[in-house]
């Protein structure tokens, strides 16, 4: 939560955030972030250009072993965390608010990717129950009326909140978008020989063309 103070006509913006949500009619899975946004300055704040940083604050909950073992990619053998579980960062976005005197209301639209490749990734699937904690540190600019004059004011750099979204939020978006399926990202030079593989062999789908490697204990489709 931030709570900011200020005099002599400059907006005091207090942001919180309420809830988290499967983004309505996205081209890609996305989550919104329902902000609550109040000005205790009385100023007219006639637009905020709001820069917010999202990240997971991963050492603010616990886990049991089987995370740790899902999470080693990520912050390495669980004997080392105390070193190395740390914060990961998730987004940035930008989002422009109109005119408002006193409170509004603003979403936060944060695409998810099920690129394995991103620490963001690999820890929401990893975690399969509780809350996530979150961080938003947020930044901008103000624009308002003082005077009858258009002045604009940076946001202080303490402005920030924190919330804690169920685990169950993203993977439903997962499980939305890929019904019962992950994704892995391949170099082409892989894929072509996977894929020769897969010819060859006359195999249906590439689930086949893994479960027949594993079986094999093949590495490299030859």
């Amino acid at each position: 939560m931030s709570d900011t103070t200020t005099a002599g006509g400059v907006p005091a913006l207090r942001i919180t955030v309420e809830d988290a949500r499967a983004a309505e009619f996205a081209a890609v899975p996305a989550l919104e972030f329902a902000l609550r946004i109040t000005d205790a300055s009385g100023c007219e704040v006639r637009s905020v250009i709001l820069e917010t940083q999202l990240r997971i604050a991963a050492a603010r909950r616990g886990y049991d072993e089987a995370s740790r073992e899902r999470l080693a990619e990520v912050f390495g053998p669980s004997e080392l965390w105390g070193r190395s579980l740390g914060s990961l960062m998730w987004a940035q976005t930008v989002t422009h608010l109109p005119a408002f005197t006193g409170e509004t209301a603003a979403l936060v639209r944060v695409p998810c990717t099920y690129d394995f490749d991103v620490a963001a990734a690999k820890y929401l699937h990893a975690v399969r129950d509780g809350e996530i904690p979150l961080e938003f540190l947020f930044s901008g600019t103000t624009f308002h009326l003082d005077g009858g004059a258009l002045r604009a004011a940076r946001l202080p750099w303490d402005t920030e909140a924190g919330f804690r979204m169920p685990a169950a939020t993203w993977r439903e978006l997962m499980d939305h978008y890929f019904p019962g399926d992950a994704w892995l990202r391949l170099g082409r030079d892989m894929f072509d020989r996977l894929h020769a593989y897969r010819t060859r062999n006359a195999l249906p789908g590439w689930d086949d063309v893994v479960e027949s490697l594993l079986k094999a204990g093949a590495v490299d489709g030859r």
